[in-house]
């Protein structure tokens, strides 16, 4: 269904763009995309599918997250080298945390 609506689209724009029908044909379709746009119905897709990608962008982030955070060392934060080959200097400076920003 995805490749289907992405494809419509991409023929919709291709034909807007490439159409020799001038601009009266282009305001014509300007307006049935807008009122197809502003649909109730098609806003409450929008935001059905919106509310799914973002919780399946939630667990693919947790999933795949913890799991580089394994493998690639710099991921994991705490306890990495800063690769120059000179010692930390923590003396002075504070974690991110102390910082006392509420955020």
């Amino acid at each position: 269904m995805r490749y289907r609506m992405t494809f419509a689209v991409g023929m919709a724009v291709g034909y807007v763009l490439g159409s020799r029908a001038g601009r009266e044909r282009y305001e014509q379709i300007k307006k049935m995309a807008q009122r197809v746009a502003d649909d109730p119905r098609v806003q409450e897709a929008a935001g059905v599918v919106g509310a799914q990608v973002s919780k399946v962008a939630g667990v693919a982030r947790d999933r795949v997250g913890g799991t580089l955070q394994e493998k690639i060392p710099f991921l994991g934060g705490q306890d990495h080298d800063s690769g120059t080959g000179w010692p930390e200097d923590t003396a002075g400076q504070k974690k991110p945390d102390e910082t006392g920003i509420p955020y």
